[in-house]
């Protein structure tokens, strides 16, 4: 009997040492910040992860800790806490925080990237699967290298509007898998909708940018009420992304009645619909996962080729080095196709470091933590938002040396192939863990082709200005969840008259 009472104090001793312990660690360390308010004062209204990035350092530590108006935010910036907390950990990381400003204001909630993980992201997610999973993508090839063949003519006919055309281009590929949709070579209706709704989510999901998300009876502000900006804009970005999710799906809807629909994601899972109770349930679900497939590809592309762009400009020995490797390769009798991918493993290195250099995403979207844990000796509060600075992560000068110089060698050996050690070291572009982005596979074959095809025939250039100086670009960027290139000027020429040629008779080849 004594003994028992023994074991029992012992135990009871033990929780009790364990629980003196846990609430001992402290946590991560961060600016001091304000009472109630925190550090809602300290975070920057724009380039978020450079402050990130700068407090990481100051403080000597890969996990940050900030208190927005009493709730907990996490930022990672190293890649070893991003793999340790979003991958062996994801069942405690996968889930997302409320987004009040995205998905209540905006209107989001259709989107399953931003859904808290559980059977409706499931649900969503599993569909999406099926039409983008590798095997998949590769059945999109085709209209991708169509597409990327089609942005030589736009980028030898009208140079001054590339930005444009990349947009075009990527609006095309997506709209074409996702609704089987035609768009018109200009100023297509399709195309402007869904990038006036990616600039709206763009706005509204980066972490931290709005304060209803920390203080989410905000949202019930009126909206002519004094400080209520954030409404009047969310109001506006609504009917954006409202009408990204109806106007392409109706339209297919109407081409199906006529008999008249073309192969699409849209098609395929419409004609599994039998009619039950079900269906409208589901039509809604399909409109929302291809409405998301758009954002999943599109921003990817224009902003990497954007920077792409903006890359040659800066480092014309990088755009030599690369046409090298083409001519030796391709030859000048023909264009790029996804065969040479093995063959060119230069243009492969300059992609990862177009995704390395100026990711797409800095900071990735918000996970939410969803029960109290540890990390080298802090602890990381329950209901805490968990965010990965892609940017620290890609600019960490223990991995890549001189991160902010545009270097491709970093990802080959000495003898010039592709640096197995070096694998996937640009995808913290694409988000963690189970949220990463799963639309990055077609979304990085357009990438790779595109770049591909541009460097074998044109040359990129700086244009000169009236007094015949060459024009520089800033190298400034738009913030937000995803990032552009601001404007800058950029000239394209034929490399020779071959090549132009090879330009101008290329889509007749594809038909």
């Amino acid at each position: 009997m004594l003994s028992s009472v023994v074991s029992l104090a012992l135990i009871v001793a033990f929780v009790v040492a364990a629980l003196v312990t846990r609430r001992k660690r402290p946590l991560p360390p961060g600016p001091k910040g304000l009472p109630l308010l925190g550090n809602i004062y300290d975070v920057p209204k724009s380039r978020e992860w450079l402050a990130y990035q700068h407090w990481s350092r100051e403080y000597d530590s890969d996990v940050i800790y900030l208190n927005l108006a009493g709730t907990p935010v996490v930022i990672l910036n190293s890649a070893d806490a991003a793999y340790e907390l979003f991958e062996r950990r994801s069942a405690l990381y996968s889930d997302r925080p409320k987004m009040t400003m995205l998905n209540d204001l905006v209107g989001c909630d259709w989107h399953f990237v931003f859904m808290g993980y559980g059977n409706r992201w499931r649900e969503r997610r599993r569909v999406f699967h099926q039409y983008f999973h590798p095997s998949a993508a590769m059945q999109h090839r085709p209209r991708a290298l169509r597409g990327a063949r089609f942005l030589l003519n736009c980028l030898l006919d009208a140079p001054d509007d590339f930005m444009g055309h990349l947009r075009h281009m990527a609006g095309s590929l997506i709209i074409g898998v996702a609704y089987g949709l035609e768009v018109q070579p200009k100023d297509d209706p399709y195309v402007a909708t869904a990038e006036r709704a990616l600039h709206a989510m763009a706005m509204a999901g980066n972490a931290g940018s709005f304060l209803v998300d920390s203080i989410p009876m905000l949202k019930y502000v009126p909206s002519w009420f004094p400080g209520a900006e954030f409404k009047r804009k969310a109001m506006e970005w609504k009917k954006s992304t409202t009408a990204m999710v109806e106007v392409p799906y109706k339209a297919v809807k109407r081409a199906i009645a006529d008999g008249m629909a073309p192969p699409s994601m849209i098609l395929s899972l419409l004609g599994t619909l039998d009619g039950n109770d079900e269906s409208t349930h589901l039509e809604k679900l399909y409109s929302g996962v291809a409405a998301a497939a758009y954002t999943g590809g599109s921003d990817t592309t224009v902003s990497a080729l954007g920077s792409f762009f903006l890359a040659m400009l800066l480092y014309p020995d990088t755009q030599r080095k690369a046409q090298a490797e083409l001519d030796r390769v391709i030859g000048n009798d023909r264009l790029p196709d996804f065969p040479d991918e093995r063959s060119l493993p230069y243009i492969t290195a300059i992609v990862q470091e177009v995704l390395r250099w100026r990711p797409v995403t800095p900071l990735a979207v918000p996970h939410r933590l969803t029960s109290e844990d540890e990390y080298h000796g802090y602890r990381l509060p329950a209901g805490a938002i968990v965010v990965g600075n892609g940017w620290a992560m890609l600019h960490d000068e223990k991995r890549f040396p001189d991160p902010e110089e545009f270097i491709p060698e970093r990802f080959l050996t000495p003898d010039g192939q592709l640096n197995s050690e070096m694998k996937d070291a640009e995808l913290p572009a694409f988000g963690f863990g189970r949220r990463i982005c799963p639309g990055r596979y077609l979304a990085s074959a357009s990438l790779w082709i595109s770049i591909a095809s541009i460097l074998s025939t044109l040359e990129i250039y700086k244009p000169l200005d009236d007094r015949g100086n060459p024009i520089q670009p800033s190298g400034e960027y738009t913030t937000g969840l995803v990032t552009y290139p601001l404007p800058f000027k950029c000239g394209f020429k034929p490399r020779s008259r071959t090549a132009e040629e090879l330009i101008r008779t290329a889509e007749f080849h594809l038909d």
